[in-house]
């Protein structure tokens, strides 16, 4: 994941009355925006939720799963699925914490 300091990026032109001309909010070029490596990130772990199913299922209906494959795919899924928690969680903090500000 490429991490980059907020004080790197460019800080775009103010037009007119202080409002963007756009009313999305695009990456620089060549970079990710954080909401396509958020959904990105939860595509990821919907993927591996969904492996993990696939495993549980194959197990328990005499598939070519084995035990210990099934308990690994599903120990990924709940650790990938915790720290999407996580990183949610701070989402919302920040947000609150924005909202919190006085002007």
């Amino acid at each position: 994941m490429d991490v980059t300091r907020i004080g790197s990026l460019p800080i775009p032109a103010a037009s007119g009355a202080g409002a963007p001309k756009e009313a999305g909010v695009t990456a620089p070029e060549g970079k990710a925006s954080f909401g396509a490596v958020l959904k990105d990130s939860l595509a990821q772990v919907n993927s591996l939720q969904h492996e993990a199913d696939a495993a549980i299922q194959s197990l328990a209906t005499g598939g070519t799963a084995t035990l210990h494959d099934t308990m690994l795919a599903v120990q990924k899924a709940e650790l990938s699925f915790k720290l999407m928690m996580q990183v949610r969680n701070k989402i919302v903090e920040a947000y609150q914490e924005v909202l919190r500000m006085q002007v």
